[in-house]
């Protein structure tokens, strides 16, 4: 890879930007082009759109065949992320489960005695408001985002911010009576019926869970489903 595409890929991995790198296997020729766009893949005088965005959406390299010769398609998607709202006793388990599945983790709570580095260590933390935060991490296709703190002070927010987000699993804890009230709340906020039914609430998937460890694995079990079953560019 020569030096000015390589700069071009680490700039978009710091953007947290998809982007794919075509390599012509005849003529060496290559080409870095985001994957965030709707225009047509062109390269090497071949349309190469349908196949780039099948090795996007299954997060898989490889090479294609066209009629003017083996191109070999690199995808370099972000690294799948989990935010999460709250520093609440299911966090902890969540936040472990998420990263052994590869999964960067943060947590986002203003209150700083509930997301302090003793009760998470070696996580990443923020500690402004869900909305702030968010409007910082700006959430893509690639991010998951669950929220467990009960409170409408912050889950509210965090959930406006996700759903304006193309983030592609939203989750939010707490019972069928809460949800409704909270769904109430955001339509009151301008949000309509299709926007709501992104919240995946109750959050995970019904196991029959009760302890926080049990909820957490419920809740990546359903982010998992939800990526695979709806694959993020």
């Amino acid at each position: 890879m020569k030096a000015a595409l390589l700069d071009q890929l680490v700039a978009a991995r710091a953007a947290r930007r998809a982007v794919v790198l075509l390599s012509a296997l005849d003529s060496g020729a290559e080409a870095l082009l985001p994957l965030d766009t709707d225009q047509p893949v062109t390269f090497a005088g071949a349309d190469l759109s349908a196949a780039v965005r099948q090795a996007a959406e299954r997060d898989r390299s490889g090479p294609v065949e066209t009629d003017k010769g083996p191109v070999f398609i690199q995808v370099f998607n972000p690294p799948l992320r989990m935010i999460i709202v709250g520093a609440v006793h299911i966090t902890g388990p969540l936040a472990t489960i998420a990263g052994v599945c590869r999964f960067d983790v943060t947590v986002i709570d203003p209150r700083r005695a509930f997301a302090s580095p003793e009760r998470f260590p070696g996580m990443s933390l923020r500690h402004d408001w869900p909305d702030e935060a968010l409007a910082d991490l700006a959430p893509g296709p690639r991010d998951a985002i669950v929220t467990l703190t009960h409170d409408p002070k912050i889950d509210d927010p965090a959930l406006s911010a996700a759903l304006a987000s193309p983030a592609f699993y939203i989750g939010a804890l707490g019972s069928s009576r809460t949800h409704a009230k909270r769904l109430q709340r955001l339509a009151g906020a301008g949000f309509d019926e299709a926007a709501l039914g992104r919240i995946h609430a109750p959050v995970g998937l019904d196991i029959g869970a009760r302890s926080p460890a049990e909820i957490a694995a419920s809740i990546i079990a359903e982010v998992i489903a939800t990526l695979h079953r709806k694959p993020a560019p």
